[in-house]
């Protein structure tokens, strides 16, 4: 397998800004310069605090990774800002034969950013590779309803699907569901982040790992998708205190996950800055470890589930700028249910919590190891961690104590069962009630918490493939009962999709939509 170079690359003076820019650790500032793949807009700086995992796609499953490669890649079939039905991209359709055949047919003429064809036989391997490395904070798991690839002609590609899954359309839209160059990436092992080639709209001119990343427009990108700017600047932060300074000081145009809500609250009250709220699918939960003497226990887990109060979490952790959760499927999703209220009710009870312990003999007062990361989900993680450590500890049926790590290192931690019960954050892969069951119920999760319920796991196969909505839905009802009585994790809180920009801006409203895809092809500075 050859390992080739970007055949297209910046001209002299891009460069070396971006050299300046990669040895100052600032970005530089943006220009309205235009090249070959934009249109005139201006080139703009994004802010955030998100962490990057990896930004080959076999290789994370996190929010971070995924908008950078949603940029530098392409997939089959593509979500729209604030649309519901897929389009196409790489693909001009992708369809069902049956409920266990997607046929996907690509586009004439498409090309990696190194000049190389894409074909169906990158797309076959893509999917396989994924599949056989199986990355740790990869997202194989999406992919886990595929059995063969079949690869009829330069073209054509036919997925053939272990059961009926009338979802995985849906997968191929995620950055799981990514082409990549099978000249450039090795078969068995990630490639490195300096090195990565797609055929998104942009293309990646220099990377350094939380400091910054440099796109440019992609020249062979013929998709839809068409850069609004000639560059694009991400620069990351270590929290929200330096980002917020970012932003007011005209360092970065868009800051982007997280800014604190009382940030927010004092920048929509300033009016120097626009304060944009889009509507919003995250889910913040707590997983338990199946793996540790603590989170094996049923009784223990009940017992938590009666005694976090949501209401104090929403209010006193984020200002009352989140809904409490009572499902690990938010509402206005098909088939959505409070099971957790139903179960265990919508404030907390010390009474039934100490009650189901000692009918289970449990001595307590029970010691737990709760675990949060301090920066990938904002400063308000750390309050929340606090408050339901304190809410445990109040019962008098808890003593816990709280660990942190970062985001890195946190997702091989909680995965070597250093924490009984941790937290972690959902922003949906896409816009379907089975993307907050299949990826957290079925065979320990994404996460591997060790959770397995064959009953859960024919259920999830059922409603996949059910075509009558109604059924469908009562599946995904079942489902959520099920967690609620089984606890495999306990739902936090639901929130909106929130960022601060210049009144220079253009694009930026349009892409807050509930797939939390921050498209940056789509985004430039006016003027």
């Amino acid at each position: 397998m050859k390992n080739t170079s970007r055949a297209a690359r910046a001209a002299a003076g891009v460069a070396l800004a971006v050299a300046l820019a990669g040895c100052s650790g600032t970005a530089p500032s943006a220009s309205n310069s235009d090249s070959a793949g934009a249109s005139s807009g201006g080139d703009y700086i994004l802010g955030t605090t998100d962490t990057v995992t990896a930004l080959d796609p076999a290789g994370a499953y996190d929010i971070g990774s995924w908008n950078l490669q949603y940029a530098m890649f392409q997939q089959l079939v593509v979500i729209p800002a604030n649309g519901a039905t897929e389009a196409p991209d790489a693909a001009s359709a992708c369809t069902y034969g049956d409920a266990k055949t997607v046929t996907c047919t690509l586009n004439a003429g498409l090309k990696f950013s190194n000049g190389h064809d894409l074909t169906s036989s990158d797309v076959k391997f893509s999917f396989e590779r994924n599949l056989k490395i199986a990355a740790p904070n990869g997202a194989s798991v999406l992919l886990g309803s595929l059995d063969t690839i079949d690869t009829p002609d330069a073209t054509t590609v036919v997925f053939h699907l272990k059961q009926a899954d009338l979802t995985f359309i849906k997968v191929l839209t995620t950055a799981a569901a990514s082409i990549v160059d099978e000249e450039v990436y090795p078969a068995d092992k990630l490639l490195d982040d300096s090195q990565v080639v797609g055929s998104g709209p942009l293309m990646l001119e220099s990377y350094t790992a939380g400091d910054q990343a440099v796109f440019k427009a992609n020249p062979n990108y013929t998709g839809d998708r068409k850069a609004q700017a000639s560059q694009v600047f991400v620069k990351y932060y270590k929290d929200s205190s330096p980002l917020r300074q970012a932003v007011e000081n005209n360092e970065v145009d868009v800051a982007w996950r997280d800014l604190t809500p009382t940030d927010y609250a004092d920048l929509t009250s300033k009016g120097a800055l626009d304060v944009i709220q889009g509507n919003g699918s995250s889910f913040r939960y707590w997983v338990w470890q199946f793996g540790t003497d603590v989170g094996k226990q049923k009784a223990i887990r009940q017992a938590a589930a009666y005694l976090i109060d949501r209401e104090a979490i929403a209010k006193d952790a984020y200002d009352g700028t989140v809904t409490p959760s009572y499902s690990i499927v938010p509402a206005g999703f098909a088939g959505q249910k409070d099971s957790f209220k139903d179960a265990y009710g919508a404030a907390p009870d010390a009474a039934k919590a100490k009650q189901v312990l000692a009918d289970a003999g449990i001595q307590t007062p029970v010691k737990i190891t709760i675990g949060y990361t301090p920066t990938h989900y904002g400063p308000n993680a750390v309050d929340e961690a606090n408050l339901l450590s304190e809410q445990l500890k109040a019962s008098g049926l808890f003593d816990p104590k709280t660990e942190s790590a970062e985001w890195t290192q946190y997702q091989t931690l909680y995965k070597q069962k250093a924490y009984d019960l941790f937290m972690l954050g959902w922003y949906p892969d896409f816009l379907d009630a089975d993307n907050y069951l299949t990826p957290f119920l079925v065979d320990g999760g994404f996460f591997k918490n060790g959770y397995s319920n064959s009953k859960v796991n024919e259920l999830v196969k059922q409603e996949q493939g059910e075509t009558d909505t109604a059924k469908r839905d009562a599946r995904i009802g079942e489902l959520q009962d099920i967690t609620a009585a089984d606890v495999p994790l306990i739902p936090s809180w639901n929130g909106k999709n929130v960022a601060v920009s210049s009144k220079s801006m253009s694009g930026v409203k349009d892409t807050l939509d509930p797939t939390y895809i921050f498209r940056l092809w789509a985004i430039s500075k006016k003027g």
